[in-house]
């Protein structure tokens, strides 16, 4: 049962296109029509709705924007669909709406679910829902890490799990012995950084500042550079108000308020409202007192002493000179302390590198042990799986009229003496393990097994990659899969096999082919007519569902160039009732 299906595809001004609706359904849809019509667009467009590379050379000359819009049918407990909702989209009656739009510019937009997202978020979708493969797809797995990952993903848990904690490993040791690098590179430079360190802890230890005191020996010199004028100030308001012993006739006044007293108290229990003023003239008259014998203190410990504002300035000047050196101006005293516990901090870090080498040094050689157990563990899971992974595809490649080719698997290690130890060798390892793993393909008897790169011709390679993907489909299954060209390079009862496989395959999925076959088409469950109007473009009417005679004048094309050719007219027909009676 097909859990996602893509139901439908606008596409706007993209290469030949100028307006054109593409409307899929489950099971086996064939995309044909004469070269240069268009086809491959519907896999560029699905490409781009998938979080493929915006190249603004697709857009359509005099526009000023390339948009692709589809819809796909979701299962609400999907995997995309709540990596969509965490994004804040929202499904359209159990549909996920993307858009894609490419100007001419070069920008690149994209929309889920009603909401602009990342590009990349398209990207993860598209794992869970759709398999693109086209021509650049069979080059990518003539590469040698696009095997190892295939044989990956067939492995499933068993190379999945170790790979896991590989990984993990692999990651520390690259961070402890960048760590142990840089520390002995660099320990000459951090010896100068922990000297420097050293002489400014020195230099502020020997002066011992303390929080805050810069500020009062601001204030101390403040007032030891006018003591004489504090002091004349002081005495004089303490003179206004108790009086000058110098002066026995003069008014000061605590004599007047204690006056004002002295009347209002002979006459307060007459009347309430003067006993209350009486109380507070009073209490103003202590206040006085304090107030003036505070000053009289003040004046007496007020000492204009110039040594010890030499002192002060003195003191002032080594804080301000570690201010400039260590701290910054504005916060003094604050900044320079900052400064030295920091730097105690660094310099301890510093002088205890030869402790942490050792450390270091320690993790590192567990980390090589233990990825090498790992490594030897990958190794052993990958074999297995390759194995199966071989008789699997070589059973797919005989249904593709490939009946003698034999499939299988060289994984090897490379010898290194930096590297790590895995079956008693040190050999080269990577984020991926230590293995290079290389699919070989003999053709026929007697031939030796070859890199698919120099043994397979592009036929040939075609189906390979099929046959990989059909065996996917048994145990990674992805709702749908698009081919663009799978049958490049195939003709004659080599097309038919492929046709029969691809229906096979689309029981269980959703698949969409871009052929040019017409052995392959007849296999399709729904056939697609993309075609050209007089001005060279695709319109909306350009692609459109076959029925009847259309798709056997489609089908007569594609076999003999000839739409009316009875002699092709009854191959089409041939070709259909077989397909149909093999399904």
């Amino acid at each position: 049962m097909v859990c996602s299906v893509l139901e439908e595809m606008r596409i706007r001004s993209l290469g030949v296109i100028d307006d054109a609706v593409v409307e899929l359904s489950p099971g086996f849809t064939a995309v044909t029509g004469e070269t240069g019509a268009g086809k491959t667009m519907v896999v560029t467009s699905l490409g781009l709705l998938l979080g493929g590379r915006a190249d603004p050379a697709l857009v359509r000359i005099g526009a000023g924007k390339a948009v692709v819009e589809g819809r796909i049918a979701v299962p609400a407990d999907a995997a995309a669909v709540a990596r969509a909702e965490e994004a804040g989209a929202e499904l359209d009656d159990g549909a996920l709406l993307i858009s894609r739009t490419v100007s001419a510019e070069g920008r690149s937009r994209a929309h889920l679910g009603g909401r602009s997202v990342p590009v990349g978020l398209l990207a993860e979708l598209a794992d869970d829902l759709v398999a693109v493969h086209g021509q650049t797809d069979q080059q990518g797995l003539l590469k040698l890490s696009r095997q190892r990952q295939a044989l990956d993903r067939y492995a499933g848990d068993a190379v999945a799990a170790p790979l896991a904690r590989y990984t993990g490993a692999y990651r520390r040791l690259r961070a402890v012995s960048a760590e142990l690098e840089e520390i002995t590179t660099r320990a000459r430079e951090r010896a100068q950084e922990a000297d420097m360190l050293r002489f400014g802890l020195d230099e502020i230890a020997a002066v011992e500042p303390r929080a805050g005191e810069d500020t009062e020996l601001a204030e101390e010199a403040e007032r030891l550079g006018h003591a004489e004028a504090l002091s004349s100030a002081a005495t004089a308001a303490h003179a206004a108000l108790a009086g000058n012993p110098e002066d026995p006739e003069g008014i000061d006044a605590s004599t007047l308020v204690a006056g004002a007293h002295r009347a209002l108290e002979a006459v307060r229990s007459h009347d309430p409202a003067l006993a209350a003023l009486a109380d507070r003239i009073g209490e103003i008259g202590i206040l006085l007192g304090d107030v003036a014998g505070e000053l009289a203190g003040y004046a007496d410990d007020l000492d204009a002493d110039p040594l010890r504002l030499a002192a002060v300035e003195e003191r002032r000047a080594a804080l301000t000179a570690l201010t400039r050196k260590y701290g910054e101006h504005d916060k003094g005293v604050a900044a320079v302390l900052a400064w030295a516990e920091r730097g105690a901090a660094r310099l301890t870090e510093l002088d205890g590198d030869d402790e942490r080498i050792g450390e270091l040094t320690a993790e590192r050689d567990a980390l090589r042990t233990e990825l090498g157990g790992l490594a030897q563990a990958l190794t052993d899971a990958r074999t297995e799986a390759a194995e199966r992974f071989a008789a699997a595809v070589t059973a797919e490649l005989a249904s593709l009229a490939m009946p003698h080719a034999r499939v299988s698997f060289d994984i090897r290690q490379t010898e290194d003496p930096e590297g790590v130890e895995v079956g008693g060798r040190a050999v080269a390892y990577g984020p991926a393990g230590a293995d290079e793993v290389e699919l070989l393909l003999a053709p026929h008897p007697g031939a030796p097994p070859r890199p698919i790169a120099k043994g397979a011709s592009g036929g040939e390679l075609s189906r390979v990659m099929l046959a990989v993907e059909v065996v996917f489909a048994g145990t990674d299954p992805v709702p749908t899969y698009l081919f663009d060209e799978v049958d490049a390079g195939v003709g004659g009862k080599a097309a038919v096999e492929i046709g029969r496989r691809l229906a096979k395959l689309a029981r269980t999925a959703q698949v969409v082919v871009v052929t040019h076959l017409p052995q392959v088409a007849a296999f399709a469950d729904r056939q697609l007519l993309v075609e050209k109007t007089n001005d060279g473009s695709v319109t909306r009417s350009g692609v459109k569902v076959l029925e009847g005679e259309e798709r056997i004048r489609e089908l007569s094309r594609m076999l003999a160039g000839q739409e009316d050719s009875e002699t092709a007219r009854a191959h089409a027909e041939e070709l259909l009732a077989a397909a149909r009676a093999d399904g």
